[in-house]
């Protein structure tokens, strides 16, 4: 092979993060190595994928099929590489096939069969492997049908969309129905998706890459938030911090096994939920994902560049020998195939939020994707990487001082152990008329504060005069502008750390226990002394 062309991901948007310009680079820094011609097409100034010295030969333009099309017809590569371009190139994968040009590393009928619905629910029904109870609709009476089946809440979705725009959490009807009329249109043509939401359950992603024979795990991540914030908006850890050794091992392997099915060669990304130990696949995306860099900087193994070797021919076992030699030993990380066990580290993800640019937007976590960029930190403790992590994002978490608590009904009894943790460290609880009740009624004392709609001096005015040092704020599924909505944008405005979720709480508790703990210090790790 002598030619390989490389299509990018476009513009960058929230949604599409320059996440897959590093798979992209990567993968021209390794074919580069294996003697091959590179030739790129992007079209966004921004990228190191369009740097005049990157590839051999860039061809600025949209990707779209016309162009792509073009530039085969003027360069004659040997073949194509979709997968590292996000979710843009994948699009392209069975006109391509259509014009009979090669595909390079995972196949259009496998990427066929994942991003069609139903399609992926029959494979994932023959492998014997759990997920959510879901549908496709086509009509506003057919929508109201299927939710009621499946049971409130429920996630809404419409098709054909990147950065899960226009999804939604949906708690009852009437809010269905409003989402229904007022947030996308329903047709046979665009069907809307409807899945069971797996209330109080972990979200887990799984990077792995195969080469058509063997399948390894790069990484398994237990995100922070719970289930149903966007991926690239919740922050993640490797390794799962809470998660049961059991419940990893079956990740895993489901993961090898949906990875075989689809014969990838090359990267794949797998997104599931684990309630009550029980594990549901949720989403599969055969290509590069957001978390590649992330993976690969905690493994110390460059998993995009280790893709495009094997689209070429390349085996993992030719790569990567040392890995199968520690599997063979028995010598293996719980959450990777590549990480030895002597690496006790833990590396935590966490997303940077634009929300000071946008003054009117709610800054509330969901399943439509939201961030603007990404940190990552590691320590020996998992409580002191997502302090380090928050740090880096510019939350400066208090060690002293008021937390403010108002969570939603669903979350009150979740927040009984928050609450007495932070009194255990020092800090005053604070919360509005609901949750105060009930806090009091189980032992909690806190001071009562005023809902903006109550009169003042009300929680915002504290927020503003710098009495409150954290806020924790759950949102009741509602979507106007009520009290919460104004603490949230107080926060915002006024530098206040906060989270809308409560694991999120929890992972904060953890983080300020451990920076006590410390005494405040913090230690210092350079990626290079941990894997060169």
């Amino acid at each position: 092979m002598k030619k390989v062309l490389i299509l990018g991901s476009g513009p960058n948007r929230i949604g599409q993060g320059i996440e897959f310009d590093y798979a992209c680079v990567h993968a021209i820094y390794a074919l580069r190595e294996e003697g091959i011609e590179t030739i790129m097409i992007n079209c966004n100034p921004e990228t190191v994928s369009t740097d005049y010295d990157t590839a051999d030969k860039l061809y600025f333009e949209p990707i779209v099929l016309e162009n792509v099309l073009e530039v085969i017809r003027r360069e004659k590569p040997d073949g194509v590489f979709l997968q590292f371009g996000g979710q843009t190139p994948l699009k392209l994968s069975l006109p391509l096939k259509k014009a009979n040009i090669n595909i390079l590393g995972i196949q259009p009928e496998s990427i066929d069969i994942a991003e069609d619905r139903e399609l992926f629910k029959q494979l994932i029904d023959r492998l014997g492997i759990k997920q959510p109870p879901s549908s496709a609709v086509r009509s506003k009476q057919e929508a109201l049908k299927v939710a009621e089946s499946i049971g409130y809440p429920v996630l809404v979705r419409p098709s054909y969309v990147l950065g899960g725009r226009a999804m939604r959490i949906v708690y009852d009807e009437e809010e269905l129905i409003s989402y229904l009329e007022e947030a996308v249109s329903v047709s046979y043509e665009r069907p809307i998706l409807i899945d069971k939401y797996l209330s109080d359950s972990v979200e887990v992603d799984v990077d792995a890459i195969g080469d058509g024979e063997d399948y390894l795990i790069g990484a398994v991540m237990e995100h922070i938030e719970e289930a149903g914030i966007h991926s690239g908006d919740s922050a993640a850890c490797i390794p799962p911090y809470t998660l049961k050794e059991e419940v990893i091992n079956a990740i895993k392997e489901q993961s090898k096994k949906i990875a075989k099915a689809l014969s990838v060669k090359g990267l794949i990304n797998l997104q599931f939920a684990v309630k009550n130990d029980e594990v549901f696949v949720l989403e599969v995306n055969p290509r590069a994902s957001r978390t590649v860099p992330f993976v690969s900087k905690t493994i110390g193994y460059p998993l995009a560049k280790l893709a495009a070797k094997i689209g070429v021919g390349r085996k993992l076992r030719q790569l990567v020998p040392e890995v199968f030699d520690r599997i063979r030993k028995g010598d293996v990380h719980i959450a990777s195939d590549f990480m030895s066990a002597n690496k006790k580290l833990y590396a935590v993800k966490e997303v940077v939020f634009p929300w000071k640019r946008f003054p009117e937007v709610d800054p509330l976590l969901g399943p439509e994707m939201k961030s603007t960029g990404e940190v990552m930190a590691i320590d020996e403790e998992f409580g002191m990487a997502y302090y380090k992590a928050q740090l880096a994002v510019g939350n400066r978490l208090p060690t002293k001082g008021r937390v403010f608590i108002s969570v939603a009904d669903r979350d009150k009894e979740k927040v009984i152990d928050l609450a007495k943790g932070f009194k255990k460290i020092g800090f005053e609880v604070c919360a509005t008329a609901g949750t105060h009740k009930f806090l009091k009624e189980h032992g909690i004392d806190t001071i009562h504060v005023l809902k903006v709609s109550e009169g003042r001096p009300h929680v915002v005015d504290m927020i503003t005069n710098g009495e409150i040092n954290l806020v924790i704020n759950t949102p009741t599924g509602k979507k106007e502008r009520s009290d919460a909505y104004y603490i949230r944008r107080a926060v915002v405005q006024y530098d206040v750390p906060y989270t809308t979720t409560v694991r999120g709480g929890y992972a904060i508790l953890s983080a300020i226990e451990c920076f006590i703990k410390e005494g405040g210090k913090l230690r210092v790790y350079a990626l290079q002394d941990l894997y060169l």
